[in-house]
């Protein structure tokens, strides 16, 4: 079954603005360049440098925590290493944050922005080699099917925008919720090869508009009222590695589906 890839962005801060790329570099073992590289903690969270292990989104300033997340705007210029942080009504602000003082600029502009809806003090985290600050510990790629987003907002009667379940990739061509069968199923994106890891379930951070900020839809609700499920999406691990770009080829083999693992709650 193939597909295109329609869109590719990263998130370099976890919870922040979806940035745009035309293409990316994949391999297996590695993270997602640039994506969730950097994580807001919101009061302790107990995360160790030294042995960087995972820790839930709750911990951190995201959508399904603070929903005025959104209104902030940052953009990383990976090649100088300046963020560059914005919002309406806030003064515009760019530092490194490999710098303690940019790290510091940062998190006390996030307060100021975020006021009573913080819970802590704001701290700044970097992930060492290749950890990444993922909402799954083996969730290195996430992909969209951009069929099974339209099909829920048909359910819905409303457009929804893709960006609120923001991916790594976001592919057209393939059929509404096909990809909830392939657990285990080989795909090529691009020249880059990997297996899909399990459906992604879907938390409240999807019912905050990215545009502003506001919390206007219950995706969750319809995804289990219409479907019985929470997903959309899937993670996926690169088994070999290759770029992949826009308009690139996306394809899984025919082969027998594999049953859906068996999942937590919460995840």
């Amino acid at each position: 079954m193939s597909g295109h890839v329609a869109a590719i962005y990263r998130h370099p801060i976890k919870g922040f603005t979806p940035e745009p790329l035309a293409a990316v570099s994949l391999a297996p073992g590695q993270g997602f360049p640039f994506d969730r590289l950097w994580a807001v903690e919101n009061g302790p969270s107990g995360f160790d440098a030294e042995a960087p292990a995972f820790v839930p989104k709750q911990k951190f300033t995201v959508l399904a925590a603070i929903p005025k997340v959104a209104a902030a705007r940052t953009r990383l210029d990976d090649a100088t290493g300046t963020l560059s942080v914005s919002s309406p009504g806030a003064p515009d602000l760019s530092v490194r944050l490999d710098e303690p003082q940019g790290r510091a600029a940062l998190e006390a502009w996030l307060t100021d922005l975020l006021g009573d809806e913080v819970r802590g003090t704001l701290k700044v985290l970097a992930a060492p080699g290749q950890h990444r600050f993922t909402d799954h510990p083996l969730g290195q790629v996430s992909i969209v099917n951009l069929a099974s987003v339209r099909d829920l907002s048909a359910k819905m009667g409303v457009e929804l925008d893709p960006l609120r379940f923001r991916a790594n990739l976001y592919v057209e061509g393939w059929p509404a919720w096909a990809e909830n069968d392939w657990v285990g199923k080989a795909l090529m994106a691009g020249w880059a090869q990997a297996e899909v890891f399990k459906p992604i379930v879907r938390c409240v951070a999807t019912h905050v508009n990215p545009a502003t900020a506001a919390v206007d839809q219950e995706v969750t609700k319809a995804l289990f009222d219409h479907y019985g499920h929470l997903f959309c999406g899937v993670y996926v691990r690169v088994t070999a590695a290759g770029p992949v770009g826009l308009g690139d080829a996306v394809t899984t083999p025919a082969m027998d589906a594999q049953p859906a693992p068996e999942l937590e709650p919460g995840e």
